[in-house]
């Protein structure tokens, strides 16, 4: 009977204690991410990390060996995270694929601006990193690529879009969205959701589609 009490007791504590485990390996991801995304992947250092989290270098230690398991973690989380959210959003969109395009461009600007202001830079330049990470980011940005060339694609050959080519749609579109976060996240909060809406909106115009106020207006209104 105490022996049965004892566990009942230990498993909350137990479970508390992996929950701020997990919060803590989360911030130190978040925050390696961030500044791998500012200064580079040879320009930060542990104890970067660790200063910017306020923390011991040694206290990271206990969570990750090196900078390289550390920065490994950081793409992964990351780029796995950003990846499962756009496709959880379009698992549940429905409409014309113009309608899951622009839901897809607005949620994606929404991560950057909001979540990832700083890390986003993390997978923009891979050439700077050791081979290893370069491949995995290399893999990573396919993946996500890949949900945009669907729907464009799919646009293109159901004339529901008008394009040059969806090679250079694509271009346009990443570099745009890559941008997005050096301007926009700092601005205050409505004006950065307005800003979200226009950027989408002119997004869309690579594929041929006006914004949903200007569709059907008469030409030079």
């Amino acid at each position: 009977m105490v022996a049965h009490q004892a566990d009942d007791v230990a498993r909350p504590a137990s479970t508390r204690v992996q929950r701020k485990r997990g919060r803590r390996i989360e911030k130190i991801i978040t925050t390696a991410a961030e500044l791998f995304g500012e200064r580079g992947y040879d320009a930060v250092s542990l104890e970067d990390v660790a200063e910017r989290l306020d923390v011991t270098k040694g206290s990271l230690y206990y969570y990750f060996a090196s900078k390289d398991e550390l920065a490994t973690a950081a793409i992964e989380t990351l780029g796995r995270d950003w990846t499962a959210r756009l496709d959880a959003l379009l698992e549940k969109t429905t409409g014309t694929v113009a309608e899951r395009l622009r839901a897809l461009i607005h949620e994606h600007v929404t991560i950057a601006v909001r979540d990832y202001p700083a890390a986003l830079r993390l997978f923009l330049v891979p050439r700077e990193w050791p081979a290893a990470q370069y491949e995995r980011i290399k893999a990573l940005r396919q993946e996500h690529d890949r949900l945009f060339r669907t729907l464009v694609e799919e646009g293109a050959e159901s004339r529901e879009f008008t394009v040059t080519s969806v090679a250079t749609v694509l271009q346009c579109m990443h570099a745009s969205m890559s941008q997005v976060p050096l301007w926009c996240a700092q601005l205050p909060v409505r004006a950065r959701r307005r800003a979200i809406d226009e950027v989408t909106d002119t997004l869309m115009m690579l594929v041929g589609v006006l914004p949903p106020d200007r569709a059907g207006a008469p030409e030079g209104s």
